[in-house]
């Protein structure tokens, strides 16, 4: 019992690290609402990319906010993103007696 508990203990290691390396590659956008700053991260919260409208360039503070503003969003739509992809990877431990209790 204890080699098939540790051995998919191992599987559910290896789906997340497999998950971990996935979302590396997927990326996430968001935009200001009008869009004038674009955020690009991946699915593991790490800023790719940031574009923003020359028209932003003259004042920092606004720059700032839209900046805020955008990040903000682009790293709540990536957490979800991977809170579920991690959800889903870690799914398999479920079924090793006792693990249950600690996804409740």
């Amino acid at each position: 019992m204890f080699g098939n508990v540790m051995g998919k203990l191992q599987e559910a290691q290896q789906k997340t690290e497999e998950t971990k390396k996935r979302l590396d590659t997927v990326l996430v956008s968001e935009a200001s609402p009008d869009g004038k700053v674009k955020i690009t991260i991946t699915g593991n919260r790490e800023v790719k990319d940031i574009h923003i409208e020359e028209s932003l360039l003259q004042d920092a503070e606004e720059l700032s906010d839209y900046l805020v503003l955008a990040v903000n969003k682009a790293i709540e739509k990536a957490s979800a993103l991977h809170e579920t992809e991690m959800q889903a990877a870690a799914k398999g431990m479920l079924n090793i007696p006792g693990m249950d209790k600690f996804f409740q």
